[in-house]
């Protein structure tokens, strides 16, 4: 009798340690690397802004928790064999609770579908639980090799559960991109910020408005805010509505970077332009409303205020001369005058290169090439709507 038992304890150890790996791996791994961003602005919304998550720590503490969690599980219910990794589950719907928080949401708390998919998820995982032990005096192991067959059993189940995590947490990749920018920038540094969504097309107002920030702040805003694609309004530049919002980094410091807190809400442009003219404005404020004007495709305004905060020997950054190449071309009489051989021969090749495609698809994808960091690109096909 013992040497009988002996293997299916053995193969019952090993299911158990290899579900506890396969567990706690994918809880660390989720909660450090991917949701870490998203648990700092829930413990910031929850807290009201008095407490600081740190993204380690706080990995190791939920994953710990949750492990003991699964523990007093499977003390409760016992379940070994092909059916052991569904101790897992009540700790695996706490991890999707926690990581379901939605940065679009005005709420603190996770979204509001929990209120009744957790309920449905539980009563599943109940009925689950009840069919293993119901079914288990009666199965009959054929099998030569009971272990592997256990193991792969379990192994299918967390595949299941892992997928429910990853389907329910927040997985919005604009979301994340906020997120990640906002803490970054609390922690001052702007370069990281902007690498959030560097290599992606997605994109919302609020991560316009982010990355406008960093990049004045890195004095590179005028150089290379179309670098990155925007919304084609200039009502996105800064937190005046629900659309424009931040998340954890605060307005206030937004403002008094530009130049003065509003008493009010204010249209980012009327704002702009109330500091500039009240001489409460930074230097930073002045490109903020040049680049709005580009933004809003306002070149005549534009080329008028360039005048006014530019002489003519100033070196200007590299989208005030695409836009005042672009105007030049559209102007017989232009209020500033502007020519550079080389941007000259590069409007030339983008107008050829458009005229060669007449149609809109290839001729876009041609330009997209060469030229999609361009004010010119920018201006003729940027249709994102804020």
């Amino acid at each position: 009798m013992y040497r009988h038992s002996r293997p299916q304890n053995n193969g019952t150890t090993v299911v158990k340690i290899v579900c506890a790996i396969v567990f706690v791996a994918f809880s660390f791994l989720w909660l450090y690397v991917f949701q870490a961003d998203i648990l700092a602005v829930t413990q910031h919304r929850l807290s009201k802004g008095q407490t600081h998550y740190d993204p380690l720590w706080g990995a190791l503490i939920i994953t710990a928790i949750l492990w003991l969690l699964q523990w007093g599980v499977n003390w409760a219910v016992r379940l070994n064999g092909r059916t052991h990794s569904l101790t897992w589950m009540p700790s695996m719907l706490v991890l999707a609770v926690l990581t379901s928080y939605s940065t679009d949401s005005g709420s603190p708390f996770p979204s509001a579908y929990w209120l009744w998919l957790a309920p449905v998820l539980l009563l599943l995982w109940v009925l689950g639980v009840w069919v293993a032990r119901a079914i288990r005096p009666f199965e009959r192991d054929a099998s030569r090799k009971p272990v592997a067959r256990n193991l792969w059993g379990n192994l299918l189940l967390a595949a299941l559960l892992i997928t429910v995590v990853a389907a329910t947490s927040n997985t919005n990749a604009v979301c994340h991109f906020r997120a990640h920018a906002e803490t970054a920038l609390l922690r001052g540094d702007n370069a990281e910020a902007l690498q959030a969504g560097r290599r992606s097309l997605e994109t919302d107002a609020s991560l316009m408005m982010l990355r406008m920030y960093a990049l004045s702040r890195q004095g590179q805003l005028a150089d290379r805010l179309f670098e990155y694609p925007l919304v084609a309004s200039s009502e996105a530049m800064l937190p005046t509505t629900r659309a424009v919002s931040l998340l954890l980094y605060p307005a206030d410091s937004l403002y008094r970077y530009l130049g003065a807190i509003p008493r009010k809400t204010m249209r980012p442009m009327d704002y702009l332009r109330a500091i500039i003219r009240s001489g409460q404005a930074k230097a930073a404020a002045v490109d903020y409303l040049l680049c709005g004007y580009l933004i809003d495709r306002r070149l005549d305004t534009f080329a008028r205020a360039l005048k006014q905060y530019y002489t003519e020997g100033d070196s200007l950054p590299r989208y005030y001369r695409e836009a005042l190449i672009l105007y030049n071309h559209r102007h017989s009489q232009p209020v500033m005058v502007y020519h550079d051989p080389v941007l000259d021969e590069d409007y030339e090749d983008f107008r050829k290169t458009e005229n060669q495609h007449p149609q809109v698809n290839e001729r876009k994808g041609k330009l997209l090439e060469t030229y999609a960091d361009s004010y010119w690109f920018y201006y003729d096909y940027n249709t994102n709507e804020p």
